[in-house]
């Protein structure tokens, strides 16, 4: 039975890496899989790239923790642009660009984590009733190469995460994390740098 399951699984993740790659309008490189189908919303004018060798993970099939949804990439306004590097490994998490969020090589998400450069809504506080009718421009996010993002934390916009850095899981971050240090909690502070 398990070997029948694994050949499903084998079979339905090879489909959706071909559905995505050719019928998407991703850029996508050579040797990314993806295992399940992704819930993806691109704008006719923005761009979502992804390099060689990443897996992009919707999943709970053999992920050794609870995964409360697929991945989302969400470009959804003109100009709005995704870049994930080389052999990253994204696992049911978010990332919502209104802006810019660009993502390095070797990258580790795990899952239900949520990424994203915008508030949704202005802050209004002029007039905080007309709020509902306001939409947020975003700030660009920054995750250099080879991050460890752990498990359901929030990515807010205008934060840079430094080269080698880790943020624990259930963090929230925003702003400038230094390269190869350990960050965590809400907000996220320095736990230990290397």
């Amino acid at each position: 039975m398990k070997n029948i399951r694994s050949i499903y699984h084998y079979i339905f993740n090879g489909f959706a890496t071909f559905v995505v790659r050719y019928f998407s309008g991703l850029k996508i490189g050579n040797g990314t899989k993806f295992k399940r189908f992704p819930m993806v919303l691109k704008h006719k004018r923005a761009t979502i790239e992804i390099g060689s060798n990443t897996t992009i993970n919707s999943s709970n099939y053999g992920y050794h923790i609870n995964m409360f949804s697929g991945c989302k990439l969400y470009a959804d306004r003109p100009e709005a642009y995704i870049k994930i590097g080389n052999n990253c490994r994204i696992h049911g998490s978010c990332i919502h660009a209104y802006k810019e969020i660009v993502i390095g090589d070797n990258c580790l998400i795990a899952a239900n984590t949520q990424i994203i450069d915008g508030n949704g809504h202005n802050l209004s506080f002029d007039a905080p009733e007309h709020r509902i009718n306001t939409s947020d421009e975003g700030v660009p996010i920054v995750i250099e190469d080879n991050v460890w993002i752990a498990a359901s934390c929030i990515i807010l916009g205008g934060t840079k995460i430094g080269a080698g850095s880790i943020i624990t899981a259930g963090s929230v971050v925003k702003g400038d994390i230094p390269s190869n240090c350990i960050y965590g909690g809400n907000p996220a502070k320095l736990i230990k740098q290397y």
